[in-house]
């Protein structure tokens, strides 16, 4: 017969550790969204002398690891005088994390809209920013929203990592229990699940709406 200790106030423990799992995970992907736009727009039409040194510095977040980023982030703030919490730091981090590969994103969405149809919609009269509005960003929106939602479950993942600067997620509240039941299997079969149910409505958006727009098509 099936036995465990794991009690009610246990999975109450990591209910609570998939919150601030979900809380760093909507403001990093918000932050970095809006902040990824801007970024992306600026490199689709930014002269090379300030796309080159923005670039650099997206490739920097992009191929620094997460968790040392954490660390340094966490670390540093003592000495430039910022108090923020360890929660702030982890959704900044994620955030400017976030932006590096969504401003890859926007900015290939944009790109790939072809040029003559671009020139067919200024031929038609329409201005910079009609051509844009109503041309460009429907068509970058398809291209670019699978990458964004691939994106956006990567950060919900990567949030396990803000555990090395004192934060109880999801996997580490599950990690505090799992030293009080000593049942690893059970208790990370149940995480497993949460991060299921946390990342299954998003997927299933994404697919929603490009159906949606391809029967629109």
């Amino acid at each position: 017969m099936f036995e465990t200790s794991l009690i009610w106030n246990d999975l109450w423990f990591m209910i609570q550790g998939a919150g601030t799992s979900l809380a760093i995970t909507f403001w990093a992907v918000l932050g970095g969204t809006v902040l990824g736009i801007a970024l992306g727009l600026a490199r689709s039409v930014a002269p090379w002398w300030i796309n080159a040194p923005l670039g650099a510095v997206l490739d920097v977040l992009r191929s620094v690891p997460l968790l040392i980023q954490f660390v340094l982030a966490n670390s540093l703030k003592s000495i430039v005088g910022i108090s923020w919490s360890p929660f702030l730091i982890a959704c900044a981090v994620l955030a400017l994390y976030t932006a590096a590969y969504c401003t890859e994103i926007v900015r290939g969405g944009i790109l790939a809209v072809p040029k003559t149809t671009r020139r067919a919609a200024r031929s038609l009269g329409m201005s910079y920013r009609q051509d844009m509005v109503e041309v460009v960003f429907p068509i970058a929106l398809r291209v670019a929203l699978p990458n964004w939602i691939g994106l956006t479950l990567g950060v919900m993942k990567d949030t396990s990592l803000v555990l090395w600067i004192g934060i109880i997620e999801l996997l580490r509240s599950s990690q505090i229990v799992i030293t009080r039941t000593q049942e690893p299997l059970l208790v990370l079969m149940i995480v497993g699940a949460f991060y299921f149910l946390m990342s299954f409505p998003i997927a299933r958006l994404g697919a929603r709406l490009e159906k949606r727009w391809r029967e629109n098509d």
